[in-house]
């Protein structure tokens, strides 16, 4: 075994997209054929110096790498070990090779793409099969080691370790009937073992592997498997010290099966996992291991307080050979620097700490730890007379928690299904096997730029709005011209779908450049919950009341649900979320009245973030799921039968939720298929009684279905829906894609719903 040094205080992971996304800017120019490959290294390649040497100089003992991705470190882990699909093994460009498998190209649909655990971050799920031959490829890993080496830094290579990497992964399409990635187990923790050698010939200390599925409910075949993987990688010659990493919950049963291996090190989550404090004392073989105690949130932007933390670490003291301080997961989940924002108000700044504020949440608490409080009394006091002023300051809205207290079972629900489906049918006339769009139509460089010469104040409110109302008119003639059934009015004046809503919220505060990844080169601003939420006034109505005025045909209302608003926000941590869904979703209920009243006929709620929040334990799913549908028929609850209420889903096991999504009691739901080539619609058709919208156009691949694919997915849908539930739309909002490719693929899906229909 290679000698290592100590491990010192620590961040499991780093933002990768730049301060202000220097890599989506470069990804995106390169797509698109303005600059070339050299050009996107070269960004890549500035972005992880300066990585790696600004964490060097706040302090940390011990910097991570192989941090950074061109797309997804899931997908980095996968061509690291060889394990590429047979569609794209031809391509001999890794970085071709890499965005093929991300984003598709002709003849070779992409990778399916769903949630990390319960975060927005999305990742590339792996296809294994009894034939898929694995073997060190990529050396990503060490060629970022010798990179940061010559910036003069040591780093911490960090990869998927082998077991999550299997958990995470699905059976190819030419795999064998009752094969399980988990048989892939031995021949991965061979590859595994040839990395580690690699790694530690070439001199790296220490090396960290994440285990996250074990945050998770997991079998006792898991856990074996988990014994087996890591006593295989103890075992292994010439290889660094190991540092086995776990997040977003607890371990529990895990903890003591990775004390029992020869690893050196155990990271745990202390903050979404603090319950596996009561039992460690009782755990034999963590006194001969470096436990690192991650007690600064990775996930949140509240600062910690720092008391609390170091007790944490404190009381694994007893027990651990030697203890760390380190954050919770990465801190990919959160903005870089808040010293960045000029614009958030004060009593809010003061509760806030971004990425770069985090680690010196961390070497602080470090230092506190290992040289005694006294040493950082004066940072500490400072820190805790702030929290008690701003606890101090904190106010609630008596309004909005009296509406709450005084709503009854009746404001949650409307009337039966098939009464409301009759209403509709009179109401809408609609064919059979409508079509329609999520809601985003392409935003083009012009209107991106309205926006910001509004915001700026370079144009007023009424030369903005006739520039908005100009674009919405052009929107709804194109989608005339297409011969969609339900329109949109395409959103030009909404610069996300979370962020539109917060921005028109009391109770929510908006970033300038907290830009977090949410996958490849998307990149979101998450909105800061921090107080009692209310809606001051219409935010969609009269957007939507002109955009009905331009058409005969039904133009829908657009609203992001409260459970998403949620899930794609910063939440406030003083109170429990459900209360804070339950106030979101009485605000959009007033929305949703007044759209109505403006004579909207369809309403669509997002939730695509339902699945996500799902706990990862499923004893405590059931009290989620309760608020998180009640928190939607409130927002929808007050309608009439013949307005039709439709909500959309994606990127998510949805079987994990039907009886949730069942319990939303929409008339339409609308979900993502086109990716997983409607395996979906197994666990889905039963569920869900009413319209059911699989997503049979892959918005996020540049490929433009034909009209014969097209029916093919459509053709497939019914075999699971009956002509009179099946809708036909896109599996996700057309913001991100151009208007040539998009009028074009709409196209093609009104022809294939023809022919269906004509079936």
């Amino acid at each position: 075994m290679t000698s290592g040094n100590r491990l010192g205080s620590t961040v499991l992971g780093w933002p990768r997209i730049g301060p202000r996304r220097e890599l989506k800017r470069a990804e995106e120019a390169f797509w698109a054929g303005r600059t070339g490959a050299d050009e996107l290294r070269s960004v890549a390649a500035d972005l992880r110096r300066d990585s790696w040497t600004g964490l060097r100089d706040t302090g940390l003992g011990q910097v991570p790498g192989n941090t950074f991705s061109f797309y997804d470190h899931v997908l980095d882990t996968a061509l690291a070990v060889g394990a590429v699909p047979e569609r794209f093994a031809g391509i001999t460009d890794p970085l071709e090779r890499l965005f093929a498998m991300a984003r598709g190209r002709e003849g070779a649909p992409a990778c399916e793409m769903t949630k990390w655990f319960d975060t927005n971050y999305h990742y590339l799920v792996p296809e294994l099969s009894s034939s898929t031959r694995l073997a060190p490829a990529d050396r990503k890993a060490l060629d970022e080691f010798r990179e940061a080496q010559r910036a003069g830094v040591v780093t911490r290579p960090v990869l998927v370790g082998p077991v999550t990497f299997l958990l995470l992964s699905k059976p190819a399409d030419d795999a064998p009937e009752g094969f399980r990635p988990l048989d892939l187990l031995d021949p991965l923790v061979e590859v595994y073992r040839d990395l580690l050698a690699e790694l530690g010939e070439a001199g790296v200390g220490w090396v960290q592997l994440d285990e996250p599925a074990f945050a998770a409910d997991r079998t006792k075949e898991d856990l074996d498997a988990l014994r087996r993987a890591y006593d295989r990688l103890a075992a292994a010659p010439r290889r660094p010290k190991v540092l086995v990493a776990s997040y977003f919950g607890e371990l529990g049963p895990a903890v003591p099966v990775l004390a029992s291996t020869g690893v050196e090190g155990l990271a745990l989550d202390l903050v979404a996992g603090a319950s596996d404090l009561d039992r460690i004392g009782e755990i034999e073989g963590l006194d001969r291991k470096t436990v690192v105690a991650g007690v600064v949130d990775g996930r949140n932007v509240w600062r910690t307080d720092l008391d609390a933390a170091l007790a944490k670490a404190e009381a694994l003291r007893p027990v651990a050979g030697r203890v760390e301080v380190s954050t919770s997961c990465s801190l990919l989940h959160v903005p870089y620097d808040l010293d960045a924002e000029t614009g958030l108000p004060q009593n809010v700044v003061d509760r806030l700490a971004f990425a770069r504020q985090k680690v010196d949440e961390v070497v602080l608490i470090g230092r506190a730890l290992h040289e005694g409080r006294d040493a950082v009394a004066s940072e500490f006091d400072a820190a805790a007379a702030l929290a008690e002023q701003v606890r101090a300051a904190a106010a609630q809205d008596g309004s909005v928690r009296r509406r709450l207290a005084d709503l009854g079972p009746d404001h949650y629900r409307r009337g039966a299904a098939d009464v409301r489906a009759k209403a509709q049918r009179d109401a809408l006339g609609l064919p059979q096997v409508p079509t329609t769009t999520i809601g985003s139509f392409p935003q083009t460089g012009q209107i991106r730029k309205d926006r910001a010469a509004h915001r700026a104040g370079e144009i007023d409110d009424a030369e903005y709005e006739s520039r908005m109302r100009a674009e919405i008119a052009r929107v709804v003639g194109m989608q005339e011209d297409i011969g969609l059934d339900v329109l949109v009015h395409g959103e030009p004046e909404r610069n996300d779908m979370v962020q539109y809503f917060a921005e028109n919220l009391d109770g929510f505060a908006t970033t300038e450049l907290g830009w977090v990844q949410s996958y490849g080169s998307r990149c979101v601003r998450p909105p800061i919950l921090h107080s009692d939420v209310s809606r001051p006034r219409p935010i969609t109505v009269e957007w939507a009341r002109y955009a009905q005025s331009l058409s005969d045909k039904p133009v829908k209302g657009m609203l992001t649900g409260p459970v998403t608003i949620l899930a794609w926000s910063f939440v406030r941590d003083d109170q429990p979320l459900g209360d804070s869904a339950r106030q979101v979703g009485l605000a959009l209920r007033d929305e949703v009245v007044d759209l109505e009243a403006a004579g909207i006929r369809i309403i669509q709620v997002d939730e695509p973030a339902l699945r996500e929040l799902l706990p990862l334990h499923e004893r405590d799913r059931q009290a989620y799921l309760d608020w998180a549908v009640d928190s939607f028929r409130m927002s929808t609850g007050g309608v009439a039968d013949s307005t039709q209420i439709h909500t959309h889903l994606c990127y998510s096991e949805f079987g994990e939720v039907v009886g949730a999504i069942d319990g939303l009691d929409a008339d339409v739901t609308t979900v993502e298929a086109a990716r997983s080539r409607m395996e979906v619609l197994g666990e889905l058709g039963p569920g869900v009684p009413r319209g059911l919208g699989p997503g049979v156009y892959d918005v996020h691949s540049p490929e433009i279905p034909d009209t014969d694919e097209l029916t093919g997915q459509l053709t497939a849908a019914l075999r699971h829906i009956g002509p009179d539930r099946l809708w036909a739309n896109p599996d996700c909002g057309l913001k991100t894609r151009g208007e040539p490719e998009t009028v074009a693929a709409l196209t093609n899906l009104v022809a294939a719903a023809r022919r269906v229909r004509e079936s």
